[in-house]
C-alpha cells in the first residue's frame, strides 16, 4: 500500500493516500477512555471534540496518550474541535476563544492539520452584522494557524438559527460562506461540512459538494431523513416533524455520489461519524447505528485499498 510519511516536529504519523478513512467523533476528555473501546470495531479514524472548552484538560498529556493508542491501533486524529461562541466571550463562552488558539497549538502534536468548530455569532443579530467581530478574530486565528500548518474548518449547523438570529454560528450556507471567506480571503479557511446541516434547511447538498468541494476540509458523517408527504400536508412551520437528523445507511442521502465527489475535488481527509442524534439507533443501539455507518461507508468508498498488478 502506497504511504506518505509526514514528520512533524519529532512526531511521525502514517497516512494512507489510497483510502478515505472513516471514523467518529469521540469528546476529548473522554477519549483516552473511549477509543479502546470502541477502535476493535473498525473505526480507522478519531475527531476529538470540546464543548466551548477544552477546560483543564492537559493536552500535551492527551496527546501523547492517544498517540500511543494510535499507534498501537492504527488509526489517526482527524481534527480537534470546540464547539462554542468564540465572538462573544459571554457566560460559558468566556473560553471559547482561547481554547481555539490551544488546539492551534497543540493540533502537531495529535497528528493532526484540522482545528474545527463554530465560528460563533453575535447574539441575537443578523449574519452581516457579525462578519466584521468574524473578520477581526478568524484573521488572526487564521495567521495564527497558517504559521502552524494548520487548517480551520467550520461546521456548517445552524444550531437552530436563521438569518436574522441566532446564538452560535453563522457558517449556515452558500450566502454566509461567501461573506466570511471574502472577509478572510485565506487558504487555510474552510469547511467542516456534512449534508445533514444542509437537509434539515431542505437544501440539496449534492450541487451544493460539486461547487464547495476544494473548501471543504473535515467531513462529518451524519445523514437526515426528510418527510416530503409532512412538507407538502403540513409546510416547515406547522406541529408536525418534517426532518430528523440520521446516522449514514439510514438517511436519505446517497454517500457513495458524496465520496465521489470528494474524490473527484482531491480530497485526503476522513469521513468522520456525528452519532447521538439518530431518533431510533439511540440509547441501546447506538453503537449498533454507529457501526452499521462505519461499514456502510467503506463500502461507499469502495471497500479496502486493492493496488493494481504491477
Amino acid at each position: 500500500m502506497l504511504r506518505i510519511l509526514y514528520v512533524n516536529i519529532g512526531v511521525i504519523t502514517i497516512l494512507d493516500t489510497n483510502i478515505m478513512r472513516i471514523g467518529t467523533l469521540v469528546g476529548g476528555s473522554d477519549a483516552v477512555r473511549v477509543i479502546p473501546q470502541i477502535v476493535k470495531h473498525g473505526f480507522e479514524s478519531f475527531n476529538l471534540t470540546f464543548w466551548q472548552t477544552s477546560g483543564g484538560t492537559d493536552l500535551k498529556e492527551l496527546a501523547a496518550r492517544v498517540r500511543e493508542l494510535a499507534d498501537e491501533h492504527d488509526f489517526v486524529i482527524s481534527a480537534i474541535s470546540v464547539f462554542g461562541n468564540p465572538l462573544t466571550g459571554e457566560g460559558n463562552n468566556e473560553d471559547t476563544l482561547a481554547t481555539w488558539e490551544r488546539l492551534i497549538d497543540h493540533a502537531h502534536l495529535f497528528g493532526t492539520e484540522i482545528v474545527s468548530g463554530f465560528t460563533g455569532r453575535l447574539t441575537g443579530r443578523p449574519i452581516d452584522e457579525s462578519i466584521p467581530k468574524f473578520a477581526e478574530v478568524f484573521g488572526e486565528l487564521a495567521r495564527r494557524a497558517a504559521g502552524q500548518g494548520v487548517k480551520l474548518a467550520f461546521e456548517n449547523c445552524d444550531m437552530d438559527g436563521t438569518w436574522k438570529t441566532g446564538d452560535w454560528n453563522i457558517a449556515h450556507g452558500p450566502a454566509a460562506w461567501e461573506m466570511m471567506f471574502n472577509a478572510v480571503p485565506a487558504d487555510n479557511l474552510g469547511l467542516e461540512w456534512e449534508p445533514c446541516h444542509q437537509m434539515v434547511s431542505l437544501i440539496d447538498p449534492i450541487p451544493q459538494l460539486r461547487k464547495w468541494a476544494p473548501k471543504v476540509f473535515h467531513v462529518h458523517g451524519k445523514d437526515a431523513t426528510i418527510a416530503w408527504d409532512v412538507v407538502r400536508e403540513h409546510g416547515v412551520h406547522g406541529n408536525q416533524p418534517f426532518v430528523w437528523h440520521r446516522t449514514p445507511g439510514f438517511g436519505d442521502s446517497n454517500w457513495a455520489d458524496i465520496i465521489t465527489i470528494l474524490r473527484q475535488n482531491g480530497y485526503q481527509g476522513t469521513i468522520d461519524i456525528e452519532g447521538w442524534h439518530d431518533p431510533v439507533y439511540r440509547g441501546e443501539l447506538e453503537m449498533t447505528g454507529q457501526v452499521h455507518a462505519l461499514n456502510y461507508l467503506k463500502r461507499c468508498r469502495g471497500g479496502d485499498f486493492i493496488p493494481n498488478p504491477v
